[in-house]
């Protein structure tokens, strides 16, 4: 069994503000950092440090060496990212004193994943394999057609949610992992939870992780017993900046999935993941390693 994140890799340029800049304003920035980040590297480096066989599948510019450099320091198999010219893919990030943040997102090099490469990459994976995607690549509806006919498991955490999503087939998915906005933009549904009770009425086989911030969150699990649900309280930090807390709960879930761990252990470990990287700067180098996550649940 490997794990597959066919996802983005972002250069990520964050500003520290005292609130986010409106319409018409110029506003003076604290300070400016240059960071990995794009929430398929994010998510990839989270599943490493918790543990995780995984592999990195993407395209990357010139500017985005570093980014492939900190995979591989993590761990990440490489072999499948495809080197292009190109500007890489970026965001500007606006981080507040609440440690709130705001993105703009351009695509550049992870908008230019070829059908030949989504081919290449998929012929080397096959059943009881894992796929991890995100919504900030091209190709989505043939990676997963092509993933589900190979009989491989495939989770889509549909951020940032764009009316292309609704070209893929949720019915092939094995796992979508929203927050709570995501979640009712998939469904329809006003209310969070209630998106659960639409998205199992559409695709009674797809199971579902709904985070809900300062509430915590709820998975419903579709299994051949029948239904597992399991609620799991947000832990307390003093959050300093929260770029990166939903791929580090996202990794840290897949792990445990992937590993064969209880629903509720994954739950725990994701959300105890989260809120250490909460309290750090930037994105990818705040998220925890396992023994970290493990050490602080032990506390408890």
């Amino acid at each position: 069994m490997r794990i597959l994140n066919f996802g983005s890799l972002n250069v990520d340029y964050v500003y520290s503000v005292e609130y986010f800049v409106r319409a018409g304003e110029t506003l003076k920035v604290h300070s400016r950092q240059v960071l990995p980040g794009g929430k398929g590297l994010n998510q990839s480096v989270a599943l490493a440090r918790a543990g995780a066989d995984v592999c990195h599948a993407g395209c990357i510019g010139p500017e985005g060496a570093f980014l492939r450099k900190l995979l591989d320091e993590n761990g990440v198999d490489t072999a499948y990212l495809r080197a292009i010219d190109g500007m890489q893919g970026h965001t500007v990030i606006q981080v507040d004193r609440r440690g709130e943040n705001c993105i703009l997102l351009y695509g550049g090099t992870n908008r230019r994943i070829g059908d030949s490469q989504i081919d290449e990459t998929l012929s080397q994976f096959g059943a009881g394999d894992w796929l991890v995607l995100q919504n900030e690549i091209n190709g989505l509806p043939r990676i997963v057609d092509a993933a589900h006919a190979r009989g491989m498991r495939i989770v889509l955490n549909p951020s940032p949610y764009d009316d292309g999503l609704k070209s893929v087939d949720f019915g092939k998915l094995s796992w979508l992992l929203v927050n709570e906005v995501e979640a009712c933009q998939c469904s329809g549904s006003d209310e969070p939870e209630r998106a659960w009770d639409v998205l199992h009425a559409r695709y009674p086989d797809l199971s579902v992780l709904i985070t809900l911030g300062g509430a915590g969150s709820i998975a419903y699990s579709v299994t051949e017993e029948g239904l597992d649900t399991v609620r799991q309280q947000a832990f307390r930090a003093d959050a300093v900046d929260t770029t990166a807390a939903g791929d580090t709960f996202t990794g840290y879930f897949i792990e445990g999935l992937a590993g064969g761990r209880p629903l509720a252990e994954c739950m725990r470990r994701a959300s105890m993941a989260s809120a250490i990287a909460v309290t750090r700067m930037g994105a990818a180098v705040s998220i925890p390693n396992r023994e970290e996550v493990e050490a602080r649940l032990a506390e408890l």
